[in-house]
C-alpha cells in the first residue's frame, strides 16, 4: 500500500470514528462525511496518474472529473430517491393519514398490543422506511400504555420490527435502496427470498418479549390529537394518504414496467401529490388560514432533514474514493480467503458490526469490494447481495444504537444503552440467527 492510498484510509477511519462518537463529539455527523469526501478527494488528486493508468496531462485530469461524476450520478440516485420519499411520507403526516394506525392498534390485553405493534411496525416500515416508523408508533404508544416499564418494552420491539421490515422491502431500508438503486438485487427478488427470514426474526424476538408483559392495559389517555385542520375533508385527507402510501407501493412496479430507475418513479409520485395538494389548498374555504397554507408542499420542503442527505452524500461518495484506490477490493479478497468463501459468514459478521457502526458505508463498502458477477452467490439476486440487505438491516437491532430506528426511539423514550443490551440484545440476536437460519434453508431446499 503506498503513502498517499495509506493517507486517505486513515483519513477515512479517523473520519468513519468521528461519525461513531457523534454523541461523544457533539459534531454532527454530516459535518464529518463531507469533509471526508472532500479531503479523500483532494489527497487523491496529489497523484492521480498512480491510479488511473494510460493518461497524462489534461486527459489524466479530465479522466478524473469523468471518475468523480460516474460516482456522482450513482449516488445521486440514492438522494433524489430519499428526499422525494421523505418529502411523500411529511405529507400525508401532515395530513393525518397515520391516524389510522392509532385505532388499528387499541386493545386492553399487553400481549395483544405487543403483536399488533410487531406487524404493524414490521409492514409498515416495508412502504416508509424504519426511522419514520418509529416516530409514528412511538408517538401512538405514548397515547395507549401509560406505564414507562411497559412502554420501553413496546418501543424496543418497534426498533426490531422496523428493522425487520425494512430489509425485505427494496424501499424499506436505506441499504436496500442502495442495492437495488445499483441493480444488485431485484424488487421481486429480495421480497420472495427475504419476507420469511425477516419476518422470523421478528417473530422470535416478539414471542420472547411477550411473557415480560402480562394483565391488561391501563385507561386509555387523552386522544391522540390530530394534526389536520377542519379546512380539508375526510376524503381529501384519505385521497392523499392513498396517493402518498399507494404511490410509494407503486415504485417498484413502475421500474418493473419501465425500466426506470426507481428515483425517478418516486418524483413521479411526489409530483402527483404536490399538484393534488396544491389544488385543494387552492379551493380552501378560507384561504388566508395560515394553518392550512402551511400544509402546501413548498412549505414541508424545510422539514426535510437535509442533513442526513448531506450525510449520504459525503459517506457514499468517501467510499467511492476507497474503490478507486483498490483499497475495497484488497479488503473483499481479505474476507474471502479469511472465511473461505462463506458468504453466510461474511454477511453474518457485517451485519453484527452494523449495530455498531452506520450500516450505510458498511453496504456501501462491500458493493465497492465486490464485484456484480453474471452467476453464483454475486450474480443479481445471488445469495451475498440478499444476505447483505437481510444482515444490514436487522443486525442493525442488536444494539440501540445500530440504526436510525434505534436512535430515533432511544432519544424519544429515553431508553438507555446498558439497558437495551441487557433486556433486548439477547432475544434481538436469537432472531438474526433465526432468520439467517431460516434463509439458509431456503436457498438450500426451495429457491
Amino acid at each position: 500500500m503506498s503513502t498517499l492510498t495509506l493517507a486517505i484510509v486513515i483519513v477515512f477511519v479517523i473520519g468513519y470514528a468521528c461519525i461513531a462518537l457523534e454523541s461523544v463529539t457533539r459534531v454532527n455527523k454530516a459535518a464529518i462525511a463531507l469533509l471526508m469526501l472532500v479531503v479523500c478527494w483532494t489527497l487523491f488528486m496529489f497523484d492521480p496518474g498512480a491510479y488511473l493508468t494510460g493518461y497524462s496531462g489534461d486527459a489524466l485530469y479530465e479522466k478524473v472529473n469523468d471518475v468523480i461524476g460516474m460516482h456522482l450520478g450513482s449516488t445521486s440516485t440514492t438522494l433524489f430517491f430519499l428526499m422525494g420519499a421523505m418529502t411523500i411520507v411529511e405529507i400525508v403526516d401532515q395530513y393525518g393519514g397515520f391516524n389510522f394506525v392509532r385505532d388499528t392498534l387499541k386493545t386492553t390485553s399487553k400481549r395483544s398490543l405487543l403483536w399488533r405493534i410487531a406487524f404493524m411496525s414490521f409492514f409498515l416500515s416495508a412502504i416508509l422506511d424504519n426511522m419514520t416508523t418509529s416516530i409514528v408508533m412511538v408517538m401512538i404508544l405514548r397515547k395507549l400504555v401509560r406505564e414507562k416499564a411497559d412502554r420501553i418494552v413496546y418501543a424496543s420491539l418497534v426498533i426490531i420490527a422496523a428493522n425487520s421490515g425494512g430489509a425485505f422491502s427494496p424501499i424499506g431500508d436505506v441499504t436496500t435502496i442502495m442495492l437495488w438503486n445499483t441493480n444488485l438485487i431485484t424488487a421481486a427478488g429480495v421480497i420472495k427470498e427475504l419476507l420469511l427470514p425477516s419476518l422470523i426474526s421478528m417473530v422470535v424476538p416478539a414471542f420472547l418479549l411477550q411473557f415480560t408483559l402480562k394483565g391488561e392495559l391501563a385507561a386509555e389517555t387523552d386522544s391522540v390529537a390530530v394534526t389536520t385542520t377542519d379546512e380539508f375533508t375526510s376524503w381529501q385527507r384519505k385521497t392523499i394518504f392513498f396517493l402518498g402510501v399507494g404511490g410509494l407501493m407503486f415504485v417498484p412496479v413502475f421500474k418493473s414496467l419501465t425500466q426506470l430507475p426507481p428515483y425517478l418513479g418516486i418524483l413521479l409520485v411526489l409530483g402527483i401529490l404536490w399538484t393534488v395538494t396544491e389544488i385543494f389548498c387552492a379551493h380552501l374555504k378560507h384561504p388566508e388560514q395560515g394553518d392550512s397554507m402551511q400544509k402546501r408542499v413548498s412549505n414541508l420542503l424545510s422539514r426535510i432533514d437535509i442533513s442526513t442527505i448531506l450525510f449520504f452524500l459525503g459517506i457514499l461518495m468517501a467510499v467511492s474514493c476507497l474503490e478507486e484506490v483498490g483499497v475495497l477490493t484488497a479488503l473483499g479478497s481479505w474476507l474471502n480467503t479469511a472465511s473461505g468463501g462463506n458468504h453466510y459468514l461474511v454477511t453474518g459478521a457485517i451485519g453484527i458490526l452494523s449495530s455498531i457502526v452506520d450500516n450505510v458505508p458498511l453496504v456501501a463498502g462491500c458493493m465497492g469490494m465486490y464485484p456484480l458477477a453474471p452467476t453464483g452467490d454475486m450474480a443479481v439476486d445471488g445469495i451475498f447481495w440478499q444476505l447483505l440487505a437481510y444482515c444490514a438491516g436487522v443486525g442493525g437491532s442488536l444494539l440501540i444504537i445500530g440504526s436510525a430506528a434505534g436512535v430515533v426511539v432511544m432519544g424519544l423514550e429515553k431508553i438507555t444503552f446498558g439497558w437495551y443490551m441487557r433486556h433486548i440484545t439477547p432475544v434481538a440476536f436469537i432472531g438474526y440467527l433465526a432468520g439467517i437460519a431460516c434463509y439458509w434453508l431456503l436457498r438450500t431446499f426451495i429457491f
